[in-house]
């Protein structure tokens, strides 16, 4: 009878097979859509979250942090008393000066005043080895600066400059970078380190930036480096002539900014 029925036109009962496959198939497509849409979900917040770590501000942010970490760890550690004071006597040459000139260009990061370095770069490796280890790690500590606050710093400052010395400022060093840096250099007045990170934020190229740093440091650093070798005989005349070269930078840096005075006016 009951293929009698079927063959009537009655309905037949729906095949368990059948509802089985239809079923897998729906869950099949629900785990293949529900998985894609959580995934563009999480790499739609991951993007953002980049995009936010990224972002000037909190490079500038990061920055900040550094410097303020690295200030805290010189007045507590003191790195610059090792260098001066603390250095091992069995260790000297030119090894020696490799290893304080990149010591002392990462502490000069940091803030550490470069004349107590340059007298015990003259004190441990004599004139010659420590005016060289002295303007190596002062390269060195400028292009550490220069490149945190390129990397870090640039974006976040640069649409800051909106006053009329900013301006004038950023445009003398973005387009006379070399020549600049080297008067900057030359003038002792000015810190090492916020001429770094200036410079970081105008658009001075890299090259201009070290090379000007290097010749712009040499005779300041040279003179203290001299002192510092000779410290143990003060009276002798080359220490009292280094001690004199010491104002030199700063009388030719003084003629340069008088010579430039109406650039900055302008």
């Amino acid at each position: 009878m009951l293929d009698a029925h079927n063959r009537s036109g009655g309905t037949a009962p729906a095949s368990p097979r059948a509802t089985a496959t239809e079923l897998a198939v729906t869950a099949t497509e629900l785990a293949a859509v529900v998985p894609v849409s959580g995934g563009a979900a999480a790499v739609g917040l991951a993007a953002r979250c980049v995009r936010l770590l990224l972002s000037p501000w909190a490079r500038f942010s990061v920055l900040v942090a550094l410097l303020v970490g690295a200030g805290a760890a010189v007045l507590l550690f003191e790195p610059q008393r090792l260098l001066a004071h603390g250095w091992p006597p069995q260790l000297g040459g030119v090894v020696a000066a490799l290893i304080f000139a990149v010591a002392y260009g990462v502490i000069t990061v940091a803030f550490v005043p470069r004349p107590l370095l340059n007298l015990a770069a003259g004190a441990l490796f004599g004139s010659e080895l420590g005016i060289a280890a002295a303007v190596a790690g002062s390269v060195i500590g400028a292009g550490i600066a220069f490149g945190l606050g390129r990397l870090l710093g640039q974006d976040a400052l640069r649409p800051l400059l909106r006053g009329k010395f900013l301006k004038t400022v950023d445009r003398q060093f973005s387009r006379h970078g070399f020549r600049s840096m080297l008067a900057v250099r030359l003038f002792p007045g000015v810190p090492f380190w916020a001429a770094n990170y200036c410079a970081a934020v105008s658009k001075m190229g890299w090259l201009p930036f070290l090379l000007a740093t290097a010749l712009g440091s040499l005779p300041n650093t040279a003179a203290y480096v001299v002192a510092g070798a000779r410290a143990s005989t003060p009276t002798s005349p080359v220490f009292l002539i280094a001690m004199a070269a010491i104002a030199i930078p700063g009388l030719a840096g003084a003629v340069v900014a008088w010579r430039k005075r109406h650039h900055l006016r302008g």
